[in-house]
């Protein structure tokens, strides 16, 4: 059977959710879950840098895969060092070496096998590189970079140091995502065409204040300097500088717009954007941008729209939502989020709860049209299905275990750098349309390497 997690049907997706344990049982247990079981006594050995959220988020995904020997840790924030040597003492039972630089850290360690980047991103790109020039395999975060030349420069040194390099779109090794792809859009062509769709992240005021921190831990100030920040304020909230990230669009609207070209399988050919600082006005970046991406797929024209709010959390969380003339699959990470529907004109998806592919939900009662509105006009309501499974994985495991994989030769990454880059390549003109008020018709120049 294909360990590969690139691959990844009916069968697999319900081996690897809650709702399909008893399931696996009959149908065999999911092959990427064998894979790492026959690598297990073949340590990768494995350094950490930048220990912040999202470096502990990546460790405590990686501490439920076997085979991984974290050797050494990096971070310029004493805090951060000392917490994440003590999270490896905790797990492995063995205090890694820590570092404050990168270089040094490359210097002296020897026997090292891939690196985990989680760094702020204007220093994803430099990290990468030193760490593929170095002979080391590379999991980095998203955004490959702050600016778009960064990203560049992280797909050539990929493809000449010849190492392995995944970008951190984890919904891409997702068995959620890769289902509702190959199965039910690819395959059972549930969606008929699919003309539009909508993502958004909607996030509160109260989750996106301003970082505070221990004036007890302050770094010292030759030292923030030395790493690119002007004062301690800047270090705990580098997202919101321009010079140092792309603020929302890219921090948490990434992840969802690679969703868009990866499922239609296309480049857009424009955008255009409107954003503003309506709330947070001292900041750099835009506290809300909405905005408009155009492609051209061969079934036809397609519209994405795209928001991200951190001004409020109404409107139903964080999703994308592929609609077509047969059906419409919103799709999350969350499975709250997650939701199914056939439009009333498409043929019968019995067949398909039949046989496994769906659930069905409770039809809701059907609308009653206002008085005076003629009744042809009203829609009437769709039918609801879901998926047939849960996740049983934290979000980021799947993906940190496809790379884990790929190091081992036994598999494909799901999302290298080249791939990530062209889905990353877009996103990088958002905030420009915004500024300028204007539409981008974008260039191969602008999307390419």
């Amino acid at each position: 059977m294909n360990s590969d997690p690139s691959s990844i049907n009916r069968r697999d997706f319900l081996a690897k959710t809650v709702a399909g344990v008893s399931a696996g049982i009959v149908l065999g247990a999911p092959s990427i879950l064998r894979a790492n079981g026959e690598g297990g006594s073949d340590q990768i050995r494995v350094a950490l840098v930048g220990m912040g959220k999202q470096g502990r988020v990546l460790f405590e995904a990686m501490s439920n895969i076997p085979g991984i020997h974290f050797q050494a840790v990096c971070d310029i924030w004493d805090y951060n060092l000392k917490g994440g040597m003590a999270k490896v003492r905790a797990l492995q039972g063995h205090t890694p070496k820590g570092y404050i630089d990168i270089d040094e850290m490359l210097a002296t360690e020897k026997g090292l096998d891939a690196v985990i980047v989680s760094t702020p991103d204007f220093w994803h790109s430099p990290h990468t590189v030193k760490c593929l020039e170095a002979g080391l395999h590379v999991y980095c975060e998203k955004m490959m970079s702050n600016t778009i030349d960064g990203a560049r420069a992280m797909v050539r040194a990929m493809e000449k140091s010849g190492k392995l390099c995944q970008i951190g779109h984890q919904r891409r090794s997702n068995p959620r995502y890769r289902y509702v792809l190959e199965e039910l859009i690819k395959g059972q062509k549930i969606c008929g065409q699919i003309v539009n769709i909508n993502a958004q992240w909607n996030r509160a005021v109260s989750s996106s204040q301003d970082i505070a921190y221990n004036p007890k831990l302050t770094i010292k100030q030759d030292i923030l300097t030395k790493y690119g920040y002007q004062s301690m304020q800047q270090f705990m909230n580098w997202r919101t500088y321009r010079s140092l990230s792309g603020g929302p669009i890219s921090d948490l609207g990434a992840h969802q717009i690679d969703i868009f070209g990866w499922f239609l399988g296309a480049a857009p050919k424009s955008v255009y954007a409107s954003g503003g600082n309506d709330f947070f006005k001292n900041r750099e970046h835009f506290d809300n941008v909405m905005a408009i991406f155009e492609y051209d797929t061969p079934q036809g024209g397609v519209r994405a729209f795209y928001q991200v709010l951190t001004t409020t959390s109404a409107g139903g969380g964080y999703y994308e939502s592929f609609m077509g003339t047969e059906g419409n699959i919103r799709i999350s990470e969350q499975s709250a989020y997650t939701s199914i529907y056939r439009e009333d004109s498409a043929p019968s998806w019995d067949s398909l709860v039949e046989r496994g592919y769906l659930k069905r939900k409770p039809a809701p009662p059907k609308p009653e049209p206002a008085p005076g509105v003629i009744a042809s006009y009203a829609s009437a309501a769709a039918e609801g299905f879901e998926l047939p499974g849960e996740l049983s994985k934290q979000p980021h495991q799947c993906h940190l275990e496809n790379f884990f994989l790929a190091v081992r030769g036994k598999a494909k990454l799901t999302c290298d750098a080249r791939h990530a880059f062209e889905s990353e390549a877009p996103i990088y003109w958002v905030n420009p349309s915004a500024l300028s008020k204007l539409p981008i018709q974008f260039t191969p120049e602008q999307l390419s390497v």
